[in-house]
């Protein structure tokens, strides 16, 4: 394995010959891969695009990410920046390098939009993405390539399991009452967490998250049901005041939990309510200033 990780480390530091040229397009490239950004980008979907698709990529990104803090944990290698100290760190990054997060996800998110889509543009744009994120996780010096093929090959796996499976699972659960959807929507961020050889930040982050929006999806289609249509300016303030929610639990939450202790639970309970927040608590708001409309029945 350490002639593997000396290649990579070779590679690592070939990328590296074009810092600090490359620098910022390569951390802009980063940043499409981190919290903000998934924090602005699944809201816009699910509020302003399309509702139903837009829940759909939620949960996959959200069990994609879960399977890879799993699988981090399992594999226990280190990033190159802790492996040779030759190597720059150009970007904060703690936890294990195999699989790639960032490979991974780019793999889920956009081959999804992609294959749900399919607009010759949006391949175009898709594998693009697919490419360059990930080696700005190898020019970063955060990354090994065996650390980005590890993420290409679990999130390619993932992401036609889903494609195969959702359809059937979504009208199973149709037919189901809330109770039973709820059931699911809570064990399987509870299972994920109960088989996960450690219990660290990102796993708590990523299951506490599946969890609020799981659950918050079941009631949103039960009592609210808003449509995710309507002009541009509705549109527009939704994502606005959709967003100020989530800031107000995001922060509000981080600040209480200061000091207290339990950092672990108080972590679950914030981003459990973040879910709850873009997938409940936001729609309701939006139904109630008159900024989406409600749908005659359940879709």
């Amino acid at each position: 394995m350490e002639g593997v990780l000396d290649w990579g480390i070779r590679v690592v530091l070939w990328f590296q010959q074009a810092s600090p040229a490359l620098d910022i397009p390569f951390k802009a490239l980063t940043l499409m891969g981190n919290e903000v950004f998934y924090l602005i980008f699944f809201p816009l979907i699910y509020w302003c695009v399309d509702r139903r698709f837009g829940a759909r990529l939620i949960i996959l990104f959200l069990f994609s990410s879960c399977m890879n803090a799993m699988a981090k944990e399992l594999a226990g290698q280190p990033r190159p920046f802790q492996y040779d100290p030759t190597v720059q760190k150009l970007w904060n990054a703690g936890g294990g390098g195999l699989p790639s997060g960032h490979t991974q996800s780019a793999v889920v998110l956009w081959g999804y939009l992609a294959s749900q889509f399919r607009r010759t543009w949006l391949w175009v744009v898709a594998g693009s993405l697919i490419v360059l994120i990930p080696l700005s996780r190898v020019y970063l010096g955060v990354h090994f390539p065996t650390d980005l093929l590890g993420g290409y090959l679990l999130g390619a796996a993932l992401l036609l399991l889903y494609i195969r499976l959702e359809p059937g699972v979504e009208e199973w659960l149709k037919d189901r009452n809330m109770g039973v959807q709820l059931l699911v929507a809570l064990a399987l961020s509870s299972l994920i967490l109960l088989l996960s050889p450690r219990v660290e930040a990102y796993q708590v982050r990523t299951a506490a998250a599946l969890m609020g929006m799981g659950a918050g999806f079941v009631m949103e289609r039960r009592w609210i049901r808003f449509d995710s249509g309507g002009n541009w300016r509705k549109r527009a303030l939704r994502l606005l005041c959709g967003m100020m929610v989530l800031v107000l639990l995001r922060q509000g939450l981080g600040l209480v939990a200061v000091g207290m202790g339990h950092e672990q639970i108080f972590r679950f309970v914030r981003y459990l309510f973040l879910g709850l927040g873009g997938s409940l608590i936001a729609p309701w708001l939006f139904v109630s200033l008159g900024l989406a409309e409600r749908e005659e029945k359940s879709l």
